[in-house]
């Protein structure tokens, strides 16, 4: 063996090749001197069949003499169980692999939940639409009823009477519109003035000799109330009872009333 050639041997290129451990230029002078040289090429050969021995004794619990025996046909140099030789590009490309799942997985949860967000943005703008369209119907069925009181009032057809109270209700104010050709009533009740917790105003209206109960007047924000169109009613008047009772039959004597012919 030359002395470049044991050089070569105690600097350890060969076994870091053996063990898939060198870089691109230490490989390539390994690899061209494996093909000059005859004694490279065997001492590699030994190498690499005493690896393989050394992987056999260990999987096999071989004994301690055994060992000493290897250690002494490898030029009396320590010997260290070594693992199989890796595989650089399946390690490479395992690493590669988690990153890409890491990458997918992180754009992935962002696109969830910029989709959810989506659509909860989007069912919320849904829901404000169905509310603005339920405003827009309310609003709309409350102009139309207006308009249609409006054209009930400028009706020359529609009488107008007004309620006011005596001296148990002073500032007792209602009117009523009777259009007897369409057959509408409505009150409007201006004004009424407080009554104790268990009394209420209730109107009735007249009937040849009968007076029939219209139920409690109450103030609804200066509204128009419609209220049941009576054929032949005679007159109206307003009673306080107490509060609650169903008054078939009033004794009552009226706070408030008026007389009036309604014809067909």
């Amino acid at each position: 063996m030359t002395v470049d050639n044991q050089t070569f041997l105690k600097s350890g290129l060969l076994e870091k090749y053996l063990i898939g451990q060198t870089n691109t230029q230490e490989t390539l002078e390994v690899e061209k001197r494996l093909d000059a040289s005859q004694e490279i090429k065997a001492a590699y050969n030994k190498l690499e069949n005493n690896l393989e021995f050394v992987a056999m004794a260990n999987a096999q619990e071989a004994p301690v003499h055994i060992l000493g025996d290897i250690l002494n046909e490898l030029d009396e140099k320590p010997v260290k169980t070594m693992p199989a030789k890796p595989k650089k590009s399946f390690f490479a490309f395992g690493i590669a692999a988690s990153v890409a799942a890491l990458i997918f997985a992180g754009t992935s949860l962002f696109f969830y939940n910029t989709n959810a967000s989506l659509m909860e943005e989007n069912q919320k703008i849904v829901d404000e639409v169905f509310d603005l369209r339920d405003d827009i119907l309310g609003n709309n069925l409350k102009l139309e009823a207006l308009s249609n009181q409006l054209a009930q009032l400028n009706d020359p057809e529609t009488e107008k009477y007004v309620l006011k109270g005596d001296r148990r209700a002073k500032n007792l104010k209602t009117v009523a519109y009777i259009n007897p050709k369409k057959k509408k009533a409505m009150i409007d009740v201006v004004s009424l003035p407080i009554l104790p917790a268990n009394k209420e105003y209730q109107m009735w209206v007249e009937i040849q000799d009968k007076m029939v109960n219209m139920g409690a007047l109450t103030v609804t924000e200066r509204r128009l109330q419609e209220v049941p169109f009576t054929k032949d009613a005679l007159g109206l008047s307003i009673t306080i009872e107490e509060k609650g009772k169903n008054v078939l039959k009033s004794s009552e004597t009226p706070v408030a009333e008026i007389e009036f012919k309604i014809n067909d």
